[in-house]
């Protein structure tokens, strides 16, 4: 195993949740769904220069993966950033990561990971407002956040598929390219003029590098070098780093509830990752 390739994926983690913490920065500028269009667009435009994909043009059944799999990227992104203007962002990358988590179980058929499930399940009800322990917490942000999740498994599956036969960076520039399309119409709709503020773009270069151009390629480095178990361990601390940069970068303060709720979703995703089959696809 690469103990570069190990660090290099933290510090993907810490990319991502650090661009996340600049991105919620950047809502009362230009709006979540203007700060989508600008990360998805921007990092398409650095990827496509850097990757160069013409040849997966040529391919109509490949372009139609492609397009799926950015679809799910770009409507991901829209609904986390959605969930992010409303609840914290420890609490948001928690409940998203139950897609991922979903795609992992399902394709799995031990009876063990029930018990996974069941830990998510319980972390879920814990974090979600129905009853007065919860009841500070926006319930529409965390529809939306759930809602991502549910976009990140359709963005695996998806992804799969339109990675088969091609390389990575490629297929992760074409991806995106889609990505900026799907998200268009809503950032534009939603802060208009706005996103031509001057203040906008370089927050905006940040987000799109951070939370994407940079952790794309370092999660792609890692993939190859490190098993498959091991890449699902480290991204199941995924939550708890985010739950770390919403602290340190937005100030936000987790209730003891939430904690324990974010804790049995890393639990159930750990669990899952340590059980997994070797041999399991999705």
């Amino acid at each position: 195993m690469s103990f570069s390739a190990v660090a290099l994926l933290l510090i993907a983690m810490l990319s991502i949740q650090s661009g996340a913490a600049i991105a919620k920065q950047l809502f009362p500028i230009i709006g979540s769904m203007g700060v989508t269009l600008l990360r998805t667009s921007l990092a398409a435009v650095m990827l496509l220069g850097l990757w160069r994909p013409w040849s997966l043009f040529r391919s109509s059944k490949q372009l139609k993966h492609l397009a799926l799999y950015g679809v799910a990227l770009g409507l991901m992104n829209l609904l986390f950033y959605l969930a992010l203007e409303r609840i914290p962002l420890g609490v948001a990358v928690a409940l998203e990561f139950t897609g991922p988590l979903a795609v992992a179980l399902f394709a799995s058929r031990k009876l063990l990971d029930f018990v996974w499930a069941i830990l998510a399940a319980v972390g879920i009800v814990l974090i979600l407002p129905l009853t007065n322990v919860s009841a500070d917490l926006d319930f529409i942000g965390a529809l939306f956040a759930l809602g991502a999740g549910g976009f990140w498994a359709l963005y695996i599956v998806f992804g799969k598929k339109a990675g088969e036969g091609s390389h990575g960076g490629q297929s992760a520039a074409i991806g995106m390219m889609f990505a900026a399309l799907v998200t268009f119409p809503f950032g534009v709709a939603d802060a208009g003029a706005k996103l031509l503020q001057w203040q906008a773009l370089p927050l905006g270069f940040a987000v799109a590098i951070f939370s994407s151009a940079l952790p794309y390629s370092l999660e792609m480095y890692s993939l190859k070098r490190i098993p498959i178990k091991t890449f699902g361990i480290l991204m199941s601390l995924e939550p708890v780093v985010a739950a770390a940069a919403g602290t340190l970068f937005l100030h936000e303060v987790l209730t003891t509830t939430q904690m324990v709720a974010i804790a049995s979703i890393v639990m159930a995703s750990l669990g899952s990752a340590l059980t997994i089959n070797k041999n399991q696809t999705y």
